[in-house]
C-alpha cells in the first residue's frame, strides 16, 4: 500500500501538488497556521514540517521561500527566518547508508541548506518527510534559477 505521503511527494515532482489539490503537507494545523499568517500575497504553502526533538521549531515550504520556524535560534528568542530561493546555494540529504541496511541517502531524516553567510540542518519526523522537503526545495530552486 502506497502511503499519502509518497503520492504526495509523487505529485509534487509533477508540478501537480499544494492547493490545487487540496493539501499543503503538515505535520500539525498551528504551524500551518503561523506560516499562513506571515504569507506573501501570491505565495503558495507547500508544506510544513516539525523539527525532531521538543522546542526545535519547523520549516515552511512556499513557492518562493523556506520559512525556518526556530525556537533555540539565537539564544532562547523566538525567530522566523524567510530565506528566499536564489539566496540557498545547495540543498543536502545526509547519507545514512550502511552495510547491513543497504539504505541511501534518501533514508534518512536528516538534510542542510547553505546560504552565503549561514548553514541550517534539520532533522526531520522520518526520512519521508526530509526527501520531499529537499525535493521541492531543490525543484524551486531550479525553477527559481531557470527564470532568472
Amino acid at each position: 500500500m502506497i502511503s499519502n505521503l509518497v503520492m504526495l511527494w509523487a505529485d509534487a515532482c509533477r508540478g501537480e501538488f499544494a492547493v490545487s489539490q487540496g493539501y499543503p503537507i503538515y505535520d500539525k494545523k498551528e504551524q500551518l497556521a503561523k506560516i499562513d499568517s506571515g504569507r506573501l500575497p501570491g505565495e503558495t504553502i507547500y508544506a510544513v514540517f516539525d523539527m525532531k526533538g521538543g522546542g526545535t521549531g519547523f520549516l515552511g515550504i512556499t513557492d518562493k521561500r523556506i520559512i525556518i520556524y526556530d525556537k533555540s535560534f539565537m539564544r532562547k528568542m523566538k525567530a522566523v527566518v524567510s530565506i528566499p530561493y536564489s539566496r540557498i546555494h545547495k540543498v543536502a540529504a545526509e547519507d545514512e547508508s550502511g552495510l547491513l541496511t543497504g539504505r541511501g541517502y534518501f533514508s534518512s531524516s536528516k538534510m542542510a541548506i547553505t546560504t552565503a553567510s549561514d548553514a541550517f540542518e534539520f532533522e526531520f519526523r522520518g526520512a519521508d518527510k526530509a526527501h520531499v522537503a529537499h525535493d521541492l526545495i531543490l525543484e524551486f530552486m531550479i525553477r527559481d534559477a531557470h527564470s532568472r
